[in-house]
């Protein structure tokens, strides 16, 4: 079996969530790599679409941003973004929102705005940019995240793209929200769902030779268990090959060589 790191499970893991019907709305960064793997490997028939409107996407490497040239060049077609958002996005055609964030909560809220108070803040970061849409019009969110206390809180600082709120119905009752919301937390050390009625993401998948106590040190709310929590499969031959190469050539490109 070959040696992998964390994030290579992290990545090959969300990327198994993915099938051919998917439209995927992409985040850049680890969500990209992740949609990225599962089109060169299990699911070559998934339309990844980016937020500067590029549809039907298949990169040869993966793209510095969202106006990154090798998006469009091997986009099917470019559209503006307002019609990105309107139609594809706010018009109920995007499956799967793929997103990431600095901070999490429980209930998968995420921040990408500041750090402290927003007025006062220790971090200004990004911004939500497309996030808040796709958290709130794709039909179902995937996050993936590091595993550390300073990310995975039990209150983020700022609400910037809505996850289940406070829990419960609390999506659809306050905001009036009927998408699903995220369905799936994808982290360094496991794999996370909500639980039906709380909507509190409980773990349901650990990866390999990662421990309860790992996952609880990283994690700076109380964590809780489904009834029958699996150990990850291992990454295979060809998940990480893909995986490695597509980094390979990423890397190669954005030096110059």
């Amino acid at each position: 079996m070959v040696d992998f790191t964390p994030d290579e499970m992290m990545t090959i893991a969300a990327s198994r969530l993915l099938t051919n019907e998917d439209v995927c709305f992409v985040g850049i960064g680890a969500p990209s790599a992740a949609c990225n793997v599962a089109r060169l490997t299990h699911a070559p028939d998934i339309t990844l679409i980016y937020e500067s409107g590029t549809l039907g996407t298949a990169p040869d490497v993966l793209p510095l941003s969202i106006g990154d040239g090798e998006l469009c060049d091997t986009a099917v077609t470019t559209v503006s973004v307002p019609e990105m958002f309107r139609y594809w996005l706010q018009g109920g055609h995007v499956t799967v929102g793929f997103l990431g964030a600095a901070q999490i909560d429980k209930f998968g809220n995420l921040n990408t705005t500041v750090i402290g108070d927003y007025h006062n803040p220790k971090i200004r970061l990004p911004g939500g940019g497309g996030a808040p849409e796709i958290a709130t019009s794709a039909q179902q969110v995937f996050i993936t995240s590091k595993q550390a206390l300073r990310g995975m809180v039990e209150a983020v600082d700022f609400y910037t793209s809505l996850g289940h709120g406070k829990g419960g119905n609390d999506r659809e009752e306050t905001y009036g929200v009927k998408t699903k919301g995220p369905t799936a937390l994808i982290t360094d050390l496991a794999v996370w769902k909500p639980d039906p009625e709380t909507k509190e993401f409980t773990v349901v998948s650990i990866h390999k030779g990662v421990t309860r106590d790992d996952l609880q040190a990283t994690c700076g709310w109380t964590i809780k268990y489904a009834d029958n929590v699996e150990e990850t499969p291992v990454p295979t031959d060809l998940e990480l090959t893909t995986l490695r190469d597509l980094q390979a050539r990423t890397a190669a490109a954005h030096s110059g060589k």
